[in-house]
This record gives structure tokens, C-alpha cells and sequence, in this order.
């Protein structure tokens, strides 16, 4: 277990993605799969509110409903939940009310009194920032939310935020969700990774196994039947290939799974408190779960060959 820093939250080294819920594991393969990481004791949950609203039928907080029912029947105290606003079709912006409102739909959601960690899901710059972080302020004073984060923020967009929350008052965000793994190493490396080093605050990233690529189920001349496939289109590569090829050496040496030692590379980064994956099936989910450390040889290895 880890705390992120600059707050008291003490948590599993994988981060669940609830971005599947709702869309490609229906209710009772949800709880399936978090029971699964209940019981290797994951704590850490991440959903948004417009999960998973681009399914045909959806409208968006299917993710954090299915969380909902199956956290009434837990200790709410042993989890920590993450949600975000400012994408849902029907609560878009960061603007004040839209952040209240959204707050309070996703509270019912997840049948929760408050949110562990909040995100604004993208930069909203039509809304200026410390009107954002305000209407946070208001929300954790009520104790409806403990912590704030920013999602797919610039590094320049980061430290301004940062730069407010200090000269007004205002809650400071505490880590960044963003883009990052061995198949896309920037912006965050070149940009965002120096601001989040400079103010003591960590990055929780998305896609860490590339959209499912770095979990080994692609190959050269392997059809793959997902949902997530087209997206991967753009790794199958010569590079793609051979980044998959290490990770199997790799994870042969250490008798795991390819998806394990792509994660293990991610949090292998002092800046990446840690990453976040989604499993659709508790066999994807036991393929994820384990916490590999990795030597200086071998993150050197995926270093050149990514």
C-alpha cells in the first residue's frame, strides 16, 4: 500500500478503471471483477460520470450505479473512491452549478456520502479557474468531497491552478490523470511530468496498458475480437511489436503476466503514484493485479526500445 502524496489516502499500487462497467461488463460481471480486487486488497476505485454514456442505450452514470450497489454492501470506510465531472452530456463544464449538480448525482450513484477524490475531467478554460475551485471548496466543507485532481490539465494549465489555489485560498489539486504509458510517453514526460516533480504531487495514469496492446493479447497476424481493437491500430508496429516482445522476456523472468510489467514500468516513475487499468473479467482482472519490481536493467530496456 502507498499514500499519494500531499493527502491521507493510504492505497492499493493498482488503481481500478471503471470505465468498463457499464459498457463492455454488464452489473454482475462488474461486481465480479470487484470483488476479485476486494479480495487481493484493492481499495482504490476510479469511475467518471460519463461512464460509459457512448454504449448505444447508455446515458452516462451506468459506471458509478454499478459501483454503488456493490459498495452498500462493503465498508465504505476501506475504499477510496474516484469520480469526475465535466464530460457527461447532460452536466458538461466546470462552471459552478454544473459541478454541483453533477457532484450530487454522482453521490447517489455510488449510494455514498462522499467522493474520496474529485477530478474536473478536462480543462474547461471558458470558465475561469478559481471560480472551479471554489465551488470545490464549498463541496468539501459540506464534506461531500476529501480531494481534488486534475485530468488531462497542460503542465502550464496545472501549475496556473496551483499557482490560484495558493494566492486565493482555495483547495490545491493533488495529482493528474492523464494519457501515459509505454506506447504514449508524451505530453506527460515532456511537459506535465516536471510540474507534478516541482509541487510534490503525483500522476495517476489512464491507458496504461495502451487500450488493452500491452496486455499481450496482441500479436503480429492475430486477430483480436474487442471492442477496443480499432483503437490499437496505430501500435502495431515494428516499435509496437518489439516493446511487446521485451515485455514478454521480461515477464517469462519473472513468472507474470505481460500486462503486470507494463504497469510495473509505469510505476517504475517516481512521479506515478499509481496506474490505473480495467479488467472486464476476473481473469483479466488476477492478470493486473500483481505488483512486480523491476530492476534498473530492465527499465532501462523498455526505456530505449519505447
Amino acid at each position: 500500500m502507498l499514500t499519494i502524496p500531499e493527502t491521507d489516502l493510504v492505497v492499493h499500487p493498482l488503481c481500478l478503471g471503471g470505465n468498463v462497467f457499464g459498457w463492455t461488463a454488464d452489473e454482475k460481471q462488474s461486481h465480479d471483477v470487484l470483488n476479485a480486487y476486494a479480495s487481493h486488497g484493492g481499495n482504490f476505485i476510479d469511475t467518471a460520470d460519463v461512464y460509459s454514456e457512448w454504449k448505444p442505450g447508455n446515458k452516462g452514470g451506468e459506471s458509478e450505479s454499478f459501483i454503488g450497489t456493490w459498495l452498500k454492501s462493503q465498508d465504505r470506510s476501506k475504499f477510496v473512491i474516484a469520480t469526475k465531472v465535466a464530460k457527461l452530456s447532460t452536466r458538461p463544464s466546470l462552471r459552478p452549478e454544473n459541478i454541483i449538480a453533477a457532484c450530487n448525482d454522482s453521490l447517489k450513484r455510488l449510494q455514498t456520502d462522499y467522493i474520496d477524490i474529485y477530478y474536473s475531467h478536462h480543462d474547461d478554460a471558458e470558465v475561469p479557474m478559481a471560480e472551479t475551485l471554489g465551488t470545490y471548496a464549498q463541496l468539501i466543507s459540506e464534506g461531500k468531497v476529501r480531494h481534488i485532481a486534475a485530468s488531462q490539465h497542460t503542465g502550464a494549465r496545472l501549475q496556473e491552478a496551483l499557482k490560484i489555489s495558493k494566492e486565493e485560498g482555495l483547495p490545491q489539486y493533488i495529482a493528474l490523470q492523464d494519457h501515459y504509458n509505454l506506447m504514449e510517453r508524451n505530453p506527460f514526460e515532456s511537459e506535465q511530468q516536471e510540474v507534478l516533480a516541482t509541487n510534490n504531487l503525483s500522476a495517476l495514469p489512464f491507458y496504461s496498458l495502451a487500450r488493452g496492446f500491452l496486455s499481450g493479447k496482441y500479436r503480429p497476424g492475430v486477430t483480436v475480437e474487442s471492442v477496443r481493437a480499432d483503437g490499437v491500430k496505430a501500435y502495431q508496429t515494428d516499435k509496437g511489436w518489439a516493446v511487446v516482445a521485451a515485455l514478454d522476456e521480461i515477464a517469462k523472468a519473472h513468472n507474470s503476466s505481460v500486462s503486470a510489467i507494463a504497469l510495473a514500468w509505469l510505476r517504475s516513475n517516481q512521479q506515478v503514484s499509481t496506474p490505473i487499468a480495467s479488467a472486464r473479467t476476473v481473469r483479466q482482472l488476477n492478470e493486473i493485479i500483481e505488483v512486480v519490481h523491476l530492476s534498473e536493467y530492465e527499465v532501462k530496456k523498455l526505456d530505449l526500445i519505447s
